[in-house]
């Protein structure tokens, strides 16, 4: 094996450890020689075991209010959505692609509610308030990037689906789906 392709296999195998948050920097060398310096940021590490446990137990589809938001839509005679559909920006929980809406269904710590003000984190705070922010920036640039393409985009937060506040969403949720009906 030439010592350039060992060269190529090396940076190739950086780059995937990186992607994986093994590495906090990265230097990239391509056939000619150029070095490009990428950025990749990397999560702290957790204090203990059970935050580890506890952060790795978050998921990103089928989460307790999502299946609330999709029984309740069942419930209401609508069940012919999609979920997490990758053909629109930012993969919302619930389409309706005959519809043109898009139902996001967000955790008020994760995507930082405006009506909860959820505290914030004691620990790494400067890596944790630039995630939360990075989060609300791709937040309003898809649902924005959505609403360019045309589409009806609701925002169901979770304090929304709280027992006391279940029938006030379930009526919201009644007159998202009327207004969005075709004729």
């Amino acid at each position: 094996m030439s010592a350039q392709r060992r060269d190529t296999r090396v940076v190739t195998l950086r780059c995937r450890r990186a992607r994986r948050g093994a590495a906090a920097r990265l230097v990239l060398t391509n056939d000619r020689k150029q070095t490009q310096t990428a950025r990749v940021s990397k999560a702290p590490a957790a204090s203990n075991e059970n935050v580890r446990k506890s952060m790795q137990g978050n998921k990103r589809a089928n989460t307790k209010p999502e299946l609330l938001v999709r029984r309740m839509l069942r419930d209401l005679g609508y069940p012919g959505y999609r979920l997490q559909w990758n053909k629109v920006p930012g993969r919302p929980d619930i389409v309706f692609p005959g519809r043109k809406l898009a139902i996001f269904v967000n955790g008020c710590f994760w995507h930082r509610c405006p009506v909860c003000n959820p505290p914030g984190v004691k620990t790494h705070t400067e890596y944790w308030e630039a995630k939360f922010r990075r989060n609300v920036e791709r937040d309003a640039r898809n649902q924005e990037a959505l609403k360019h393409m045309g589409w009806t985009v609701e925002v169901i937060w979770e304090h929304e689906l709280k027992k006391k506040a279940l029938p006030e969403t379930k009526d919201r949720l009644r007159q998202i789906m009327r207004a969005t009906e075709r004729p």
